[in-house]
């Protein structure tokens, strides 16, 4: 007999022929076809790019849909769901802010946070912690953040110093209570007891056992770096008399971390230690340092390396940083950095002013220009004032259409072909190899 028609063709659903082997629409299906209907939302600057004009109250009551079927998705039964909810949370928290919709829904949202913690596995765990940290960067340094950080420090300490746990739910841990912490800085205790717990983590390294070869990186090395990172950034709210100590605890023990074969950890001990060197001078103007010269030698080597078994990019990397470390720890000197963001623009011109601003860079990825510009808290953290208001009118003569934007890449890309062509032009050097 001829086969029959595939199962899903329209001759069978209008006859209603029988369907065998087709298997009962599950709850983890039925969740997963919820969220192809409330996932996936565009950048809010894309809005209103070019095209029609849209109605901005009805898109935004749409936007807040979407992340209300977010928040319900997170006590899904299906982990790739939760994870999902999660992602898209994050996503639309770095992109757009939404204080008033998260202040009314926060307990809900720590709870979620809080439960994917406890029972989720290694990339829900991770993706929490993320949203936990952007949380308290939209509410800010209030009595919300506050609130977030009681609930969900102790949940976040447990894991990072669970041996069990894995090192990507550990490290995201450690980022988020480095960052939720320095954001509620008004309880001196507890800022002090999240120090001292990164330090339990990353001092590790100083007590690996060291060959001739240098210290050797293990799977625990990305976590020790978060901490070390975590534990810095903290390190710039700390009052002077707390500085003092910890500089005599660890100033002379980092340099050791500069010997790791993980580039990632030298490069994270080297900023470290040209903040170090910062808030010692800051503290005390006629700061000594005993072993300055061997110190220098370090920087000075890492800064040159040539080393062939490394590889390239790792190298260029490792050179550009420690050239700045070795003028800040020789000269002083920090090589200024302007970030631009709308009409604005901000000087990054010390290395405390460069981990803050690195370590919310990596929270908020893509959406950090947008937060300098909106972000009140941000705003006060970098000191750029209150967010200038501008206009729909401003901001139209400020944007460059597609077809500008185009017509300038095109002559750009032009200009650098034809000057990269003339040098290495091969018909000026054919008669040296005759």
């Amino acid at each position: 007999m001829p086969k029959s028609k595939k199962r899903g063709s329209n001759h069978q659903r209008g006859a209603g022929g029988q369907h065998r082997n087709v298997q009962p629409f599950s709850d983890e299906d039925a969740s997963i076809e919820t969220m192809s209907h409330c996932s996936g939302f565009s950048d809010p600057p894309s809005f209103t790019e070019e095209g029609p004009e849209v109605d901005e109250e009805a898109t935004q009551e749409d936007f807040e849909y979407k992340l209300k079927g977010f928040i319900d998705l997170t006590l899904d039964k299906s982990a790739k769901t939760r994870h999902a909810a999660l992602e898209g949370l994050k996503n639309a928290l770095t992109s757009k802010i939404l204080y008033e919709f998260i202040l009314e829904r926060r307990m809900t949202l720590t709870d979620s946070i809080e439960r994917c913690i406890k029972k989720g596995k290694s990339d829900e765990q991770s993706a929490a912690a993320r949203l936990a940290c952007l949380l308290c960067v939209q509410l800010g340094s209030g009595i919300e953040s506050e609130e977030i950080l009681k609930t969900l420090g102790p949940v976040l300490k447990k894991i990072i110093c669970d041996g069990t746990a894995s090192i990507q739910a550990r490290q995201a841990c450690a980022t988020c209570l480095g960052v939720c912490c320095f954001i509620v800085t008004d309880d001196i205790t507890e800022l002090y007891s999240t120090m001292e717990c990164l330090e339990n983590i990353f001092t590790k390294s100083y007590q690996r056992e060291r060959d001739t070869n240098g210290i050797s990186s293990t799977h625990n090395t990305v976590l020790h770096i978060n901490a070390l990172l975590a534990w810095t950034l903290l390190l710039t709210i700390c009052p002077v008399s707390e500085v003092k100590k910890k500089l005599e605890m660890h100033l002379h023990k980092l340099p050791n971390l500069l010997s790791c074969d993980d580039v990632n950890m030298r490069i994270a001990a080297g900023e470290t230690l040209a903040l170090l060197f910062e808030l010692a001078r800051e503290t005390e103007a006629d700061f000594f340092y005993e072993d300055m010269e061997l110190l220098t030698q370090k920087l000075r080597a890492l800064a040159t390396d040539g080393n062939k078994h490394r590889a390239k990019v790792d190298k260029r990397k490792q050179r550009s940083v420690f050239r700045d470390v070795l003028r800040a720890v020789e000269e002083r000197d920090f090589p200024t950095e302007t970030v631009k963001f709308g009409p604005e623009r901000m000087y990054i011109d010390c290395w405390v002013k460069k981990q803050t601003y690195d370590t919310f860079k990596e929270i908020l990825g893509s959406g950090m220009q947008y937060h300098l510009q909106s972000n009140e808290f941000l705003r006060n953290v970098f000191e750029l004032g209150p967010p200038v208001m501008l206009d729909a009118a401003t901001l139209k003569t400020m944007k460059i259409s597609r077809f500008e934007r185009h017509l300038y890449n095109s002559a750009a890309f032009k200009a650098r072909t034809k000057a990269r062509s003339k040098c290495r032009d091969k018909r000026t050097d054919v008669g040296e190899f005759f």
